[in-house]
């Protein structure tokens, strides 16, 4: 089967002061990628759509569904690392407004309080019960960057650094799961239906 995960596109900024995890839905931005993203898969043939209960996902893939005819599947196993925190700060903003605390989250501090391990066995125990589900088919996964970096560093077998590199908002990744249990990299980081 083929599976393809789509990262989110751009969310809006959310800090939330009273502890409440911030779930931010897509910018003007994003759902101009997300438009995007659907239209440019609109001529493949997509047998199922799943996506994170987080709202930047869940919008990303509604018009993807629409094109598609598709009824959207939430797994929560597909949910960023992020879900309970209570801000949101696009990587790209907060490298603009404060580069010494982008420096620390890329260099680790945006899972420093993350059960990492937890997290990608969630991921790949999830994404193993959607290719299961689907055999022969082909599947879109309407996630996050860490899910991504999760899925893609387990079938490539990267050690050491979990956010190993930077998937475009609502880039295209593209996998092969064989029944025999082989999987397999297609392409990475697909972003051509961004271009002007």
């Amino acid at each position: 089967m083929e599976l393809i995960l789509i990262r989110h596109g751009l969310p809006l900024r959310i800090e939330n002061e009273d502890g409440r995890p911030a779930d931010p839905p897509l910018s003007g931005v994003g759902r101009q990628q997300a438009e995007r993203v659907a239209d440019w898969l609109e001529s493949e043939q997509i047998d199922a759509l799943y996506t994170s209960p987080l709202k930047r996902a869940f919008e990303t893939a509604q018009p993807l569904a629409r094109l598609k005819g598709l009824s959207l599947r939430v797994e929560a196993g597909v949910a960023e690392m992020d879900q309970h925190a209570d801000t949101y700060i696009p990587l790209e903003q907060l490298k603009a407004s404060d580069y010494d605390a982008w420096k620390e989250a890329v260099q680790g501090g945006l899972y420093a309080a993350i059960d990492l391990p937890a997290f990608q066995r969630t991921v790949i125990e999830s994404i193993e019960g959607i290719i299961a589900a689907h055999p022969r088919q082909r599947v879109a996964v309407s996630c996050h960057g860490g899910v991504i970096n999760t899925w893609a560093g387990h079938v490539m077998n990267v050690v050491g650094n979990p956010m190993f590199f930077d998937p475009t908002y609502t880039s295209i990744n593209r996998f092969l799961a064989a029944s025999s249990g082989e999987r397999s990299v297609v392409t990475l980081n697909e972003h051509a239906h961004l271009r002007d």
